[in-house]
């Protein structure tokens, strides 16, 4: 087929973006800065609407078990619906539960008339609209990059998520002292209702369709084979069933103690979450140069200063002090992640993405529900200080042990392509350095 040629003082059009950059990523990039300029918001938000019902450490922890109990128990069906329906589709639906469910609770908040039993069901509703979005968003971006430089385009993708969960955690915090909790729950509705727009013009006309399975029972049993039979997949996974729930109780319960009894409130620990934020950034701008060749020894090694945070809150520092710390694990956490979801890439098929993916989501926050409900119970226990500490050493043991595994520390990167559909459609390169764990 031929082109018109150019006319005289006129150039060929050029794209102003770079060719791996199709239309789903573009639509996904933009839906996710959405997303988490209102989500890192109301994360604190939520914890101060606790306080000001009049609730302490043990109802930011049940209210917290609350949203992490509905997602460990629907990410299985999540993952296996995602790959048994159109994955935009699954995602637009979880889109319009959570601006419903989080609309509804800021309006109680702004009211006065919200009660923890009800923030609790509220966020339930919540937690279930990311079990089933979450493998359906990882699975639809690994399927919307394309050629050689889809590393690159999950880096950007990162960078971008990262960017907005900094400005959404830095305004978040500044909004909750100023005008109160209620009206951040609400702008993060409005970023939900925003985001699902954005993600219903997804076009799926590239991915091939799925072959119809035996079911939803026979689907999970395919994708726990996939799971069960790569030592470095379900190794790693444990490993983080305990991180992950260290760092939920820390984040939803601990940190924000801390900050209102030792820091001064809501801003100090909304600035070093934004840190955090910076610092992910930083590592998505580091792994756009840098490809490790062993993905998961060196991400691994990344996961001991992610316990970092907590250690500052034990000691306790100041805001400064905690404020540097949550910044070089925001780095840490992003090389690791940039290495996960590399050998996910290279590793898994793609029409087996969601599922995996789903008992990967399921095992890293299995533990979630109970750390949450029992932080407040441990601090009564053993006192906040030693709680903290006991997180340090748990994801210090943990990560060292998974460190055993020959595959954690033999897998390499592999330099041979395989077809990755949708959005361009083209092969993807299987060296690929990119990462969508998190996404939102």
């Amino acid at each position: 087929m031929t082109t018109p040629a150019a006319s005289p003082g006129h150039p060929p059009a050029r794209s102003r973006r770079p060719a791996w950059a199709g239309r789903n990523y573009v639509l996904l990039t933009a839906a996710t800065i959405a997303t988490n300029l209102g989500a890192h918001g109301a994360l604190i938000a939520t914890t101060w609407a606790v306080f000001e019902s009049g609730g302490g450490t043990g109802d930011v922890g049940l209210v917290a078990m609350a949203r992490f109990l509905p997602l460990v128990l629907f990410l299985l069906i999540g993952g296996a619906v995602a790959d048994r329906f159109p994955r935009h589709r699954v995602m637009v639906a979880a889109n319009a539960l959570n601006c419903a469910s989080q609309a509804l609770f800021a309006v109680l908040v702004i009211t006065g008339e919200a009660r923890i039993w009800q923030m609790m069901v509220l966020t339930a509703l919540c937690g279930a609209g990311q079990a089933f979005f979450n493998p359906a968003a990882e699975g639809m971006l690994m399927a919307s990059v394309s050629g050689e430089q889809a590393g690159r385009a999950f880096a950007v993708y990162r960078m971008a998520m990262h960017g907005a969960g900094i400005g959404g955690a830095a305004l978040g915090g500044a909004l909750v002292a100023f005008v109160g909790p209620g009206w951040v729950l609400a702008i993060d509705a409005l970023a939900f209702a925003v985001a699902g727009a954005l993600r219903a013009f997804l076009d799926v006309s590239g991915i091939p369709e799925r072959a119809p399975g035996g079911g939803l029972l026979s689907d999970l049993r395919e994708g726990w084979h996939e799971f069960i039979g790569r030592p470095w997949l379900w190794s790693i996974v444990a490993q983080f069933s305990v991180v992950v729930a260290l760092i939920g109780a820390v984040e939803a319960v601990y940190g924000p103690m801390v900050a209102r009894d030792e820091l001064g409130g809501a801003r100090p620990w909304g600035v070093a979450l934004a840190a955090y934020g910076v610092g992910t950034l930083a590592g998505a701008v580091l792994m756009t140069r840098w490809k490790p060749r062993r993905l998961l020894f060196v991400g691994t090694l990344c996961v001991f200063p992610i316990a970092l945070p907590s250690a500052a809150l034990a000691v306790p520092l100041d805001a400064a002090g905690l404020t540097l710390a949550m910044f070089v694990s925001g780095v840490a956490i992003e090389v690791f992640g940039v290495s996960w979801m590399t050998t996910m890439h290279q590793e898994i098929p793609e029409e087996k993405l969601s599922r995996v993916s789903a008992y990967d989501w399921f095992g890293s926050t299995a533990l979630l529900p109970l750390s949450t409900a029992l932080a407040g119970p441990a601090e009564e226990a053993f006192g906040r200080r030693e709680a903290l500490w006991g997180a340090v050493a748990l994801m210090t043991l943990v990560t060292a042990l998974v460190l055993l595994v020959p595959d954690v520390r033999n897998l390499t990167r592999r330099p041979h392509t395989k077809e990755v559909a949708g959005g361009g459609g083209v092969p993807v390169s299987a060296d690929a350095e990119g990462s969508v764990r998190g996404s939102g």
